[in-house]
């Protein structure tokens, strides 16, 4: 997957950049990343750059989450008071799991406390994808400790607020790596 951050913040990325950039990426899933943006918006965007999911990272309502025509990945910030039921009412197809931060809705360069987590995260019904504070060197913990879908990286591949080619190649060494993989 690769993915779109169309809420305001320092990674965003213009609409007509993204849907030009997604015309010609294939074979690789493309995302949009939005933060309670207007229902109708995330549609326009999601059509018009041909998305194949919406990850939601605000507090986005699951009955918003079920009127989507565009598969979901909802994004939940984990903490001690993170309610587990909770998870499965968005009947999204993944459940993001990222780090709870106050006042920031991921992005954050932290991660969660991935063993503490792993009980209750193991009853959500809904498949995983684990954020927050993921890079080279903490990604095969993450992986093993949580046993995930999928992972979302971001500020773990950059160097000073831009994408780094080494720290990808080194990520995705490192995933191959944790799941059993080649490390080439």
């Amino acid at each position: 997957m690769i993915g779109f951050v169309f809420a305001p913040s320092k990674r965003q990325i213009a609409v007509g950049n993204a849907s030009d950039i997604c015309r010609n990426v294939k074979g690789v899933a493309k995302v949009g990343v939005f933060v309670d943006a207007p229902f109708v918006d995330v549609i326009n965007i999601a059509h018009q750059c041909r998305l194949d999911f919406v990850q939601l990272h605000g507090s986005e309502s699951p009955d918003y989450c079920r009127q989507m025509t565009i598969p979901v990945i909802k994004a939940l910030r984990i903490n001690e008071d993170f309610a587990i039921g909770l998870a499965d009412e968005f009947q999204a197809d993944y459940i993001l799991c990222d780090s709870f931060v106050p006042g920031c809705q991921g992005g954050s360069g932290v991660a969660f406390n991935w063993q503490k987590a792993k009980p209750s995260l193991q009853k959500i019904k809904t498949p995983i994808l684990v954020a927050g504070g993921l890079n080279a060197y903490n990604i095969k913990t993450a992986i093993c400790s949580l046993n995930p879908s999928g992972v979302d990286v971001s500020g773990g591949v950059e160097t000073d607020g831009a994408k780094d080619g080494e720290k990808i190649r080194e990520f995705i060494k490192a995933v191959r790596a944790a799941e059993g993989g080649s490390n080439a």
